[in-house]
């Protein structure tokens, strides 16, 4: 089992034979030379809109805050089914492969991706406005940008540890289920 780091990176996520997770691992190798569309270019920052969303949320009207997850979970839910695109291609005879690499990609980046770091930064951008109003005299205008600038600058912090923390729960959990295609499964 390989530590991924990066919520973009093919290659920081174990080589090109793996994508979120093991999803790609279970789609099969893909080649070296393809690029992924949902990992190799700025595509991948639809992933952090909810991020940057929740960041906002004390500047900008609520539903903004709602159609940045409408963003981020399009882009989840892109990237599962390419992987399942690429799962068929590479594994036609076996359909359980496709299944497993769009759930394994689909839970993966709907947790390291939306649900996690939702969580966090809008804890961590209302913790922050309400000590701003309690330890300072800043006016509210003030406050709420401060809490947007650190819930932006908190982002790219919370991203490995969150994969790391994501990656343990499935291989501890999910993926005992169906394992790793090439990997004997574990005793249980």
């Amino acid at each position: 089992m390989t530590l991924r780091e990066g919520r973009g990176s093919v290659t920081l996520r174990g080589g090109a034979a793996e994508g979120a997770g093991h999803a790609a691992g279970a789609a099969g190798a893909m080649g070296a030379a393809e690029q992924d569309v949902y990992r190799d270019t700025w595509v991948r920052y639809m992933g952090y809109a909810n991020e940057v969303g929740e960041s906002f949320r004390a500047l900008v009207p609520v539903p903004v805050v709602w159609a940045s997850y409408g963003v981020a979970t399009a882009y989840v839910t892109a990237d599962a089914i390419d992987k399942g695109r690429r799962a068929a291609t590479a594994h036609a005879q076996d359909p359980t492969r496709v299944g497993v690499a769009v759930v394994d990609t689909f839970v993966w980046q709907g947790l390291a991706s939306v649900a996690i770091p939702g969580f966090t930064i809008n804890r961590l951008c209302a913790a922050s406005l309400a000590l701003l109003g309690t330890l300072t005299r800043w006016p509210l205008p003030l406050r709420r940008w401060a809490t947007t600038a650190l819930g932006l600058a908190a982002i790219p912090l919370i991203i490995t540890p969150i994969d790391r923390t994501v990656d343990f729960l499935m291989d501890s959990s999910l993926r005992k289920l169906y394992g790793t295609p090439g990997e004997p499964p574990t005793p249980h």
